[in-house]
């Protein structure tokens, strides 16, 4: 006989992994495509989904495709709410004095994740950092920055020498940076950011090419992140 609450969690895991490929797959996605992605059957796909509309967390299009649905900002918004709070105003402050998308990433598990994210006003070709977006913690300038105040024996076993001298070097003058490592042909320069309360946490920007050297930019991201501590 089947465990009940076995079955209960199981579909409670199907729906978030619903949830979980839509926002991988940054576009909208039939239901035999999220079926495929599942690896469910159609009819079991289907019913999860409805679910998951009734709760407004997936909507669709006029060509019957699904996509995420805007109750999730709402969801999202509370997640961590005074520190967003407290960065949203020193997010746009710095993406507009240095041209780049500034945004507040926290660990989670053994990842980091895009809690919110800025873009400057008036730059033509910025870029997107949407929140939710995760990578392994001790890569990306971000994930060094939150690595680089763990404990040794925290760090991934999979780092590799040449990354584990950057956490060290990261941890010695406190910020790091990264070059076409998440994704290729982006930089990006973090600081970590440290408030009572809130899991680890690292202020960062992200942009193709810049004037300014790593350490000017690393500095207007530490006044930052102590003006969001002292906010919070």
């Amino acid at each position: 006989m089947t465990d009940a609450r076995s079955a209960h969690s199981q579909t409670l895991s199907r729906g978030i992994r619903i949830l979980e490929v839509l926002a991988d797959a940054r576009a909208p996605l039939t239901i035999d495509e999220l079926s495929t992605a599942l690896g469910l059957h159609r009819s079991v796909t289907y019913r999860l989904l409805r679910t998951l509309e009734d709760h407004r967390l997936v909507v669709r299009d006029t060509a019957g495709r699904i996509a995420l649905g805007s109750r999730l900002a709402a969801l999202a918004a509370g997640v961590s709410h005074d520190l967003q709070a407290a960065a949203l105003p020193e997010l746009t402050a710095v993406a507009n004095e240095l041209g780049m998308t500034c945004f507040l990433t926290v660990l989670d598990g053994d990842e980091i994740v895009t809690l919110v994210s800025v873009e400057p006003r008036h730059t033509i070709g910025s870029i997107a950092q949407r929140p939710g977006t995760r990578h392994p913690i001790g890569v990306g300038a971000p994930g060094k920055a939150i690595a680089s105040r763990l404990p040794r024996t925290q760090w991934p076993d999979t780092l590799d020498d040449a990354h584990r001298a950057e956490l060290s070097a990261a941890a010695e003058q406190g910020w790091a940076s990264s070059h076409d490592e998440v994704i290729t042909g982006l930089r990006s320069v973090a600081v970590p950011l440290t408030v009572h309360g809130s899991p680890a946490a690292a202020l960062a920007v992200v942009y193709v090419a810049s004037s300014r050297p790593e350490n000017e930019i690393a500095a207007r991201l530490i006044e930052g992140a102590a003006t969001i501590a002292s906010s919070v």
